[in-house]
């Protein structure tokens, strides 16, 4: 009766959704995959993500054979894909993981173990949260915090000599990398000509990439000068943009300062130009910014594109939108594992700011104990607070540290005539070496199947531990080929 109707009507649907599925076989009975690599949503196949690609599924395959035993001329991996500090040894800042604990464990407040000022700000975290403690599972508001993203406006002010921020544009975030693809998110629109085209620059972090990729933007790549290095060209902006108009809609520009992977740090100059192309084009900009506590030349500092944009007057400050993103990875924390982040977005349209909001609400809210190490990331000790000299002291000698293997890592580098790499006129870090005289022969290449910075790259790796990713997944001019 109805109970065999009813199969039948299901066995009708199974074969309308299953035209491409798979038949596959399991304990004996036949069956269809639903989801094949057919079938599923061909956005998610587009996106690669090279910090983390095949050369460290590589570097995971030989870890797991040293542990076995099995012997190699070296007896560790170094994973230097990725900029994770505390994975590479770099000791966390005590002030940062006291406050953090005491969010988690409140009976802490008591102990005579933890200093005053680590208490009252979490304290104040704490109340901000309802008086929950942040491991009881409570959600925050989707915005974050309110009191977070107070001190992250004073922190921003402070930092810009200024400039104003208003606290409801501030907006805490999963990492920088969430801030980014929610934006992204609510950028992309059209169809065929008409789609929204993000301007990235070449090499660029593969986020980027990967994120335009799964929500089918169009990816439209301007080239930095690496003989200048890695200069910003307004012509090559140009050239980008009136290439890219034939194929999409260009809509976002995505600037990263200082550079990732290129370490390069913009002169004042450079971001002047950069806002007169976007007052020009209209242009909507994402402004990275994660890598601003990584300054280590003397006489080099950071200056926000924000307050560039201020300086220049109000016929530019009021009419350009812009999102800005930090997170707690880089810096002298490097704490890549709490995932803490921030947003600011500015001069945007008040009924899509109620979108964005109601985006953020479908994620619920960013991790609380991430929230709360970003809050001591924007308001650390103070001068004649208790903990003041020893976060001085911890901050001072990460980045003291690494700016001195910096020197010494590039130095080396630019000795020998198989590597080069542009950092005297970058003020900062860069890690995107080219390997500009190491040639293989074709026939090698192909018997591997590879392209030569890959086999560079994996030859590296198996030869010595050390595991980089080729430079082909930041972008690179044809014919040059490079490492990160």
């Amino acid at each position: 009766g109805r109970r065999n109707i009813a199969v039948c009507n299901c066995k009708g649907l199974a074969k309308l959704s299953t035209a491409d599925a798979v038949e596959v076989k399991e304990n004996g009975r036949s069956r269809h995959k639903i989801l094949t690599l057919k079938t599923m949503n061909p956005q998610v196949k587009a996106v690669e993500y090279a910090v983390r690609g095949p050369i460290v599924i590589k570097a995971g395959e030989i870890e797991k054979e040293l542990q076995q035993g099995i012997k190699k001329p070296f007896s560790e991996v170094i994973k230097a894909n990725i900029g994770d500090a505390h994975a590479m040894g770099q000791q966390p800042i005590t002030f940062l993981r006291q406050v953090v604990a005491l969010c988690t464990y409140p009976e802490l407040l008591d102990s005579p173990s933890f200093p005053e000022d680590a208490k009252r700000r979490a304290e104040r975290i704490l109340q901000s949260c309802g008086g929950h403690s942040l491991d009881t599972g409570a959600y925050s508001a989707s915005q974050g915090l309110d009191c977070i993203r107070e001190d992250v406006a004073m922190y921003m002010k402070k930092r810009d000599g200024g400039v104003p921020v208003d606290p409801n544009n501030i907006y805490l975030t999963t990492g920088a990398s969430d801030g980014i693809a929610n934006i992204l998110k609510l950028l992309v629109s059209g169809e065929g000509n008409s789609r929204t085209g993000v301007m990235i620059p070449i090499p660029q972090y593969p986020l980027y990439s990967a994120a335009i990729s799964e929500l089918g933007a169009v990816q439209i790549n301007y080239y930095l000068d690496e003989e200048n290095c890695w200069a910003l060209d307004v012509n090559e902006l140009r050239r980008a943009v009136n290439q890219a108009k034939e194929y999409c809609d260009p809509k976002v520009v995505c600037l990263i300062n200082p550079g990732n992977p290129t370490g390069r740090i913009s002169t004042c100059s450079q971001r002047e130009i950069s806002v007169h192309f976007s007052t020009q084009c209209f242009f909507f900009f994402f402004l990275n910014k994660v890598y601003q506590d990584n300054v280590y030349a003397e006489g080099c500092q950071f200056h926000s594109f924000k307050k560039v944009l201020y300086e220049m007057g109000p016929e530019y400050f009021s009419s350009v939108e812009l999102a800005s993103f930090h997170s707690t990875s880089k810096g002298y924390m490097g704490e890549c594992g709490y995932r803490g982040g921030y947003m600011e977005v500015i001069h945007l349209d008040p009924e899509v700011k109620a979108q964005l909001v109601k985006l953020l609400s479908v994620r619920l809210c960013p991790p609380v104990p991430g929230q709360a190490a970003m809050d001591v990331v924007v308001n650390p000790p103070q001068p004649g607070e208790e903990s003041y000299e020893q976060f001085i002291k911890n901050g001072g000698i990460e980045i003291g540290n690494t700016g001195e293997k910096t020197f010494v890592t590039l130095s080396l580098f630019n000795m020998g005539r198989q590597l080069r790499i542009n950092w005297a006129k970058a003020k900062c870090q860069s890690d995107f070496p080219n390997p500009v005289n190491t040639r293989f022969p074709n026939d090698l290449l192909k018997a591997h199947g590879m392209p030569p910075d890959m086999f560079y790259c994996m030859r590296l790796l198996e030869q010595t531990g050390i595991c980089v990713v080729p430079g082909s997944g930041f972008g690179q001019k044809e014919g040059t080929y490079h490492f990160r």
